[in-house]
């Protein structure tokens, strides 16, 4: 029977989907330790792996010429050489499409957050700072009328923008090739150069994802053009993003704030962000929900299984490994 390695449980009915040997990583609520990753993917013919994992040519090189395929619990692949896999014949899947809906509501969770200082107002009741109705306190922004300007309009980013129109705003992007007209039309979604999306955005949201081209590609001078009145909401990863320059441009007041899901380093935190009533930070919240972790896990597990049968995963990154 074949043998992979989980390196960290899912939710129940994603494990009790495994229909083979596994060895399973429970240490502690960190990502698995080098040392302990390299040492239990020897002799595996299967990885589920997370986005905490780096699977490169030295874990392939400890996991030995009997690995088949990487499943990983995630659409973010960044964690995974892809070329080296390729070249070995491993097989490499993501989860897309199932976190989409969920991820675009964390998304917006952070922009009301921002906008309209959701977090500062919850602060400052439970500090038991005493207080009465005033007419300038924790005045925030309006959304009905602004414009939101998506970067990396894939599915999450035009799941982003379907709800701006709710909300009555004007939708711009920035992305690698333009919109069909049977997706743009209904959002009145308007291809935008990254430096005119800066520049016209009240509402700027992430969702494209890393790579040399994308990291810090917000930083100390995208900011400085940004309006004062804008706010900038992360939930692609981490990098994108200069922590330390946005710390600054926040507390300069060179943008109103800022909503991240995702870190530069993470589990670490910019320390400069933790000090900041203006930015909204939750743990790598985007999937977590009872439905999209449950999906993102039965994929994962699908994904593993066809490529220990040899057959090609649902969610297959590169099919020339075949």
């Amino acid at each position: 029977m074949a043998e992979v390695l989980v390196t960290r449980r899912l939710v129940d009915d994603a494990m009790a989907a495994l229909d083979c040997e596994y060895d399973l990583w429970e240490g502690p609520p960190t990502a698995i330790p080098r040392g302990e990753f390299l040492r239990r993917a020897k002799g595996k013919d299967g990885l589920l792996t997370l986005l905490t994992e780096k699977v490169d040519a030295e874990l392939l090189d400890a996991a030995g010429p009997q690995l088949r395929v990487v499943a990983n619990y995630a659409v973010g692949v960044d964690n995974i050489d892809i070329p080296e896999c390729t070249r070995r014949g491993i097989l490499v899947a993501n989860t897309p499409d199932v976190l989409t809906e969920a991820t675009a509501d964390i998304a917006w969770a952070l922009i009301l957050s921002c906008v309209r200082r959701i977090g500062e107002g919850d602060r400052l009741l439970r500090s038991r700072t005493e207080w009465i109705w005033d007419p300038r306190m924790l005045l925030g922004q309006e959304l009905y009328g602004r414009t939101i300007g998506i970067v990396g309009c894939g599915r999450i980013g035009q799941a982003t923008a379907r709800r701006a129109v709710g909300f009555g705003m004007r939708v711009i992007y920035h992305n690698s090739r333009p919109l069909p007209d049977e997706i743009a039309g209904p959002l009145g979604a308007e291809l935008r150069t990254f430096d005119e999306l800066v520049a016209e955005s009240d509402v700027i949201s992430i969702h494209c994802p890393l790579t040399p081209a994308t990291r810090h590609l917000f930083n100390a001078s995208v900011f400085a053009r940004m309006k004062p009145s804008a706010v900038l909401v992360n939930t692609s990863r981490g990098p994108v993003v200069d922590e330390k320059a946005l710390a600054e441009a926040v507390r300069a007041g060179e943008i109103f704030g800022a909503g991240l899901d995702v870190f530069e380093r993470e589990p670490a935190v910019e320390e400069a962000l933790l000090d900041l009533d203006g930015v909204t930070i939750v743990p790598h919240l985007g999937s977590a929900t009872i439905q999209t972790r449950t999906a993102m896990g039965l994929l994962a597990v699908e994904n593993l299984q066809a490529g220990l049968r040899g057959e090609r995963p649902r969610a297959l990154l590169n099919p020339e490994a075949l």
